[in-house]
């Protein structure tokens, strides 16, 4: 069907089905450098949740990019147009991908959003400015060790995919040496990414260090030099740092150091020489104003009012698990954090979704959770190393 306009001038679309349930899904899409078309929900799952009774609905923000600013009172002018045109539903549940579920989160954790509850899934629930300060993390190191001259940009990147392609460029040359696969795994890990990260293959074993740092490397481009140019332009300057990191202490604090020293020992290098090098550094300083824009717009307080529901596959190496850790952890609330075993980003089959959709509806309507769906599995992720919370500090 032909979407309609916002009063802010995004675009929303909906779909009701004959069997409506009373439960709106409101979707919010991933990061995408255009406004593009709105989406009611993904393609491949929007069937089955029309066929089980769900309206579902959803703009287009009126923004491509990062666009958090817009996407969520774009969001809540969704709800209502939609109970303007179709009628008022009994509830409504907010859930989103990636860049969408921290918006899900956003809309979770305002004062009368329309919601009753949430499901971000894949999210960037740890917010912008702890992601972003793991990712430097990552990209600091990787820079410094193996690619000092190849013009790597950290922050102030004037195009996301020329300085992607020079990290990309320097890591295939990196990863022929045993050397330069044990500083991508040190890398990776100072920047969250899980030691499996392949939908094409089986996840190591524990003590398999090799294979876990092939996970780590394959995921290192996306997952470490994450789209940085859009959101410096909107906070008006570089708004991540690593200004009195220990890097040797958060080596400690990720729970994986076992595995990088494996490795380092295997290529013959020195690992405390290495961290000695990065905590010797030239360091990255933040613009407080940015911060303060990015703190405002784009980062949790991990105070949702409504009950919320985190999903997340355990090797997804673009917004790593660490990230619904560190969420969890901080909350206080009504706050449930599952995990699918299996890996990749945003790689949920309609199974799951619908799964995680009736969850959080019966929890709604029952006001307690009902038993775990099969479909997750115990996990805990490694830590989340540089939580920010709003209203709180940040590591």
């Amino acid at each position: 069907m032909q979407s309609d306009k916002l009063p802010g001038g995004a675009r929303w679309d909906a779909q009701v089905p004959e069997n409506w349930n009373g439960t709106l899904l409101l979707y919010s899409r991933g990061y995408s450098p255009v406004p593009g078309e709105p989406d009611a929900a993904p393609k491949q799952h929007r069937a089955a949740l029309l066929a089980a009774g769900y309206a579902i609905a959803g703009s287009n923000y009126g923004s491509g990019g990062w666009a958090l600013e817009q996407a969520v009172p774009a969001q809540r002018a969704t709800i209502a147009a939609f109970a303007a045109k179709h009628g008022k539903p009994k509830r409504v549940i907010a859930w989103g991908s990636s860049m969408g579920g921290l918006v899900s989160t956003a809309l979770a954790e305002a004062k009368g959003s329309g919601i009753d509850g949430a499901a971000p899934m894949c999210a960037s629930i740890g917010g912008a400015l702890g992601m972003m300060n793991m990712a430097l993390d990552g990209a600091y190191a990787f820079r410094t060790l193996i690619a000092p001259d190849a013009g790597i940009r950290v922050t102030g990147i004037d195009d996301d995919r020329v300085n992607g392609k020079r990290v990309a460029d320097a890591l295939a040359e990196a990863a022929k040496t045993p050397q330069g696969r044990a500083r991508i795994a040190l890398a990776g890990v100072l920047a969250g990414i899980p030691n499996w990260t392949s939908r094409d293959k089986p996840q190591p074993a524990a003590t398999d260090y090799a294979a876990q740092g092939e996970e780590i490397a394959r995921s290192f481009v996306m997952g470490v030099y994450l789209p940085r140019t859009d959101q410096e332009q909107r906070a008006g300057g570089p708004f991540s740092w690593n200004t009195g990191i220990d890097y040797r202490a958060q080596l400690d604090r990720s729970g994986r150091r076992a595995m990088v020293a494996a490795l380092y020992r295997d290529a013959g290098l020195a690992l405390d020489t290495d961290l000695a090098t990065l905590n010797a550094g030239k360091r990255i300083a933040a613009d407080p104003k940015a911060v303060a824009y990015m703190r405002a717009h784009y980062t949790p307080n991990a105070r949702p009012l409504v009950p919320l529901v985190a999903v997340q596959t355990i090797g997804d190496g673009l917004t790593p698990p660490a990230l619904q850790r560190g969420y969890a952890e901080a909350a206080r609330g009504d706050v449930k954090s599952l995990y699918v075993d299996g890996a990749g980003h945003c790689s949920f089959d309609t199974a799951t979704v619908l799964a995680t959709i009736r969850y959080l509806d019966t929890r709604i309507a029952t006001g307690k959770w009902p038993q775990t769906p099969a479909a997750f599995v115990p996990h805990t992720p490694a830590p989340m190393l540089r939580p920010c919370w709003r209203g709180g500090k940040c590591k």
